[in-house]
């Protein structure tokens, strides 16, 4: 078996595949496809719609393969297959050097510009993992000395707080705090 088709297999089994026209479709309208491939053998209405699905999808690269529908279909588990989607860029990027070996005049751009998407959205997948794991970790500030001593109240070792301090009463001295209301409070209106 060629190399190629053993890739399109390995995809399949692997749940990075789109597999006929309208699956392909949805994942070129969600942005999921990576590469859109369309037999050798695929009627022209066939390309026609897969090179709309790739404007459709945000530029998306499509290839017309060297391989019937049969084989294509072979590959990936139906008797026929015009159309078929990679949504993993590992895959596709992979897929198209495989294709680019064999004729690269015709697929080297291709593989070039996937090689460069599959960088880095695996730059941006490390990233991410990096991120998710510094966020378990949770990262702690560094170690910082102890601020020095507050100034403490008249000779005494308690610091002074904002709490401590009330306003003076009539006297001269401080009042005394007053505890808050406790459970249900009602107002009464004044009559008129």
């Amino acid at each position: 078996m060629d190399s190629v088709l053993h890739l399109l297999g390995i995809a399949r089994k692997a749940g990075r595949l789109e597999i006929g026209e309208e699956p392909v479709g949805a994942a070129a309208r969600s942005r999921q496809a990576r590469l859109i491939v369309v037999a050798g053998d695929a009627a022209d209405n066939s390309v026609r719609r897969a090179a709309h699905f790739a404007r459709q999808g945000g530029d998306i690269p499509w290839l017309r393969v060297p391989y019937a529908k049969g084989e294509l279909g072979g590959a990936v588990g139906r008797s026929a297959c015009a159309m078929l989607a990679l949504t993993d860029a590992g895959l596709a990027s992979s897929l198209a050097e495989k294709l680019a070996a064999s004729n690269p005049a015709a697929y080297g751009p291709t593989a070039q510009d996937l090689s460069v998407r599959a960088q880095r959205i695996l730059q941006r997948q490390k990233e991410q993992r990096a991120h998710e794991k510094k966020l378990q970790r949770g990262r702690r500030k560094p170690w910082a000395p102890p601020p020095a001593e507050p100034p403490t109240d008249r000779g005494t070792k308690r610091p002074t707080r904002k709490k401590d301090v009330r306003p003076p009463d009539k006297r001269g001295g401080t009042a005394p705090k007053r505890p808050g209301p406790k459970g249900i409070v009602s107002v009464k209106k004044k009559a008129p």
